[in-house]
């Protein structure tokens, strides 16, 4: 195998290479438009957190009802992150990520 050794020279930056930034773009968005984006991304991550509760839900081949039951939270509770409006957060989501890797060992855990 053949090693290459480079040195960089941190006396002499390169010449600043350009993006693809639209500059144009950038300087005429505004706070409304800020704004907007984040209420879509954040609206985006909600329905992403919804898809990983009903994954971890059906994967252990649980209804909402029966689902619900097992973990100790509300049947409105689990309806509303599987629909987006709400998202699981601390220990409801660190939940999750227990059933989705061990849904045995969790169970035994919650029913114990």
């Amino acid at each position: 195998m053949k090693k290459v050794r480079v040195s960089i020279d941190l006396s002499k930056p390169r010449k600043k290479v350009r993006g693809r930034i639209n500059q144009k773009l950038i300087d005429a968005t505004t706070e409304i438009d800020i704004a907007r984006h984040k209420k879509n991304d954040d609206a985006m991550a909600m329905r992403d957190a919804g898809k990983y509760a009903a994954r971890v839900r059906k994967k252990m081949g649980l209804s909402q009802l029966e689902f619900s039951r097992k973990i100790g939270v509300s049947l409105e509770t689990i309806r509303n992150w599987e629909q987006g409006k709400r998202a699981p957060t601390g220990a409801a989501r660190a939940l999750l990520r227990i059933l989705d890797r061990s849904p045995e060992l969790a169970l035994i855990a919650l029913t114990a």
